[in-house]
């Protein structure tokens, strides 16, 4: 399984097969550019600052921006870290779903039915375990902003307006004095998340690999292009393993091609399902290192839960496994059908058993490139 932004691989792989590259959020960051930190603009988050980031401060109230402004130029200035602002808004009246009216499950009481938060995050790290982010998440955990001073606040005439701030300062005050987070200044609670700016699947470490894209990019039909979550897979064909990393590398540069066995399963995947598709049916072909197969259908379930607690299999789909699997028939004096010999397509020979499987994707992840990360500490 592949580990979603580890530290030693920053440049992510571009989609295969595509000749522009759009450039990525965070392409235009300087790391060696002068940290601006002007008391009167203000610094909302975008989708460029990530793809992690360090809570630091939640404030809400009628005075929540300014003390959140106070705070993002004293992390800028001061603490020379590039701090940003990013508003939340938050309905309780909703339950887990987002219906409106219905009670929630948890059955949980809010103090109020919506709340405006604005955060303070620090940004723009490339991977949660990036040294970067760990040093400034401890740096923030002990940090002492004068803006977060409730004395100095108080002599100002200057509210507080840090969510659960109390709370937090009264959990503070009754901690042992032996005790670590006793040392803690007011972001003590501060944590690396994501930036809540980008979607959720990019963040989701599935996807083939580089090689793979490579190898259908030039397909019309791709099952990579298949909208659904599930297909039918109706034919395999199989060639010779390709594991050795030295052969990988020239199959990559292109200075070397492929096992004749898996160019001949290459091309009858393909052949099959041009056939298919002038026949009206729904066909994709795929390759990997291994096989090539064939697939027909785009669904979005397996099927519906039985009262019994097994699978009603999807009926678009248990028809086309009907309709390309082998014939089975009934042998006097046996219990279970025989199996006849495959079906043939265009001259080609089916799986004897079609079967439903997880359409592969690509990873959201990889469409952004970004350049290599160097650590400001």
């Amino acid at each position: 399984m592949h580990k979603p932004f580890a530290f030693v691989a920053f440049l992510l792989l571009p989609l295969a097969g595509s000749s522009v590259h759009a450039a990525p959020p965070w392409s235009k960051l300087d790391l060696f550019h002068h940290l601006e930190a002007d008391p009167a603009k203000s610094y909302p988050l975008d989708d460029g600052n990530g793809p992690w980031v360090v809570m630091a401060m939640t404030f809400s109230g009628p005075y929540a921006d300014d003390q959140a402004r106070e705070l993002v130029h004293e992390l800028r200035s001061r603490y020379k870290l590039a701090a940003y602002t990013h508003r939340m808004h938050f309905d309780h009246t909703k339950d887990e779903a987002g219906k409106s009216g219905k009670a929630s499950p948890r059955k949980v009481r809010y103090r109020l039915n919506e709340m405006n938060e604005i955060a303070v995050l620090v940004g723009d790290y490339p991977s949660v375990d990036d040294r970067a982010a760990q040093k400034t998440l401890e740096k923030l955990k002990f940090a002492q902003p004068e803006c977060l001073d409730l004395e100095k606040r108080a002599k100002e005439g200057k509210p507080d307006s840090r969510t659960l701030g109390r709370l937090r300062m009264i959990q503070q005050a009754v901690l042992p004095e032996s005790s670590a987070r006793k040392k803690r200044g007011p972001m003590g609670n501060a944590f690396i998340t994501t930036n809540p700016l980008l979607p959720d699947e990019y963040f989701v470490p599935k996807g083939v690999d580089k090689l793979v894209l490579e190898m259908n990019a030039p397909v019309k039909f791709s099952l990579l292009d298949c909208p659904g979550k599930y297909t039918v897979k109706v034919a395999t064909f199989t060639g010779r393993v390709v594991i050795d990393q030295k052969l990988i590398e020239q199959i990559e540069k292109k200075g070397k091609v492929f096992d004749s066995q898996l160019a001949d399963a290459a091309d009858k995947a393909h052949r099959l399902t041009m056939a298919l598709r002038q026949k009206g049916y729904e066909a994709y072909e795929f390759h990997d290192r291994y096989a090539s197969m064939v697939t027909i259908g785009s669904f979005n379930s397996v099927g519906t839960p039985r009262a019994d607690g097994k699978i009603e299999i999807n009926p678009q789909a248990h028809a086309i496994m009907q309709t390309f699997g082998a014939d089975r028939k009934t042998v006097p004096g046996q219990v279970a059908a025989q199996v006849g010999n495959p079906k043939f397509e265009a001259g080609i020979a089916l799986d004897i058993q079609p079967m439903l499987v997880e359409v592969p994707k690509r990873s959201l992840g990889a469409q952004y490139e970004r350049p290599a990360l160097t650590s400001r500490f």
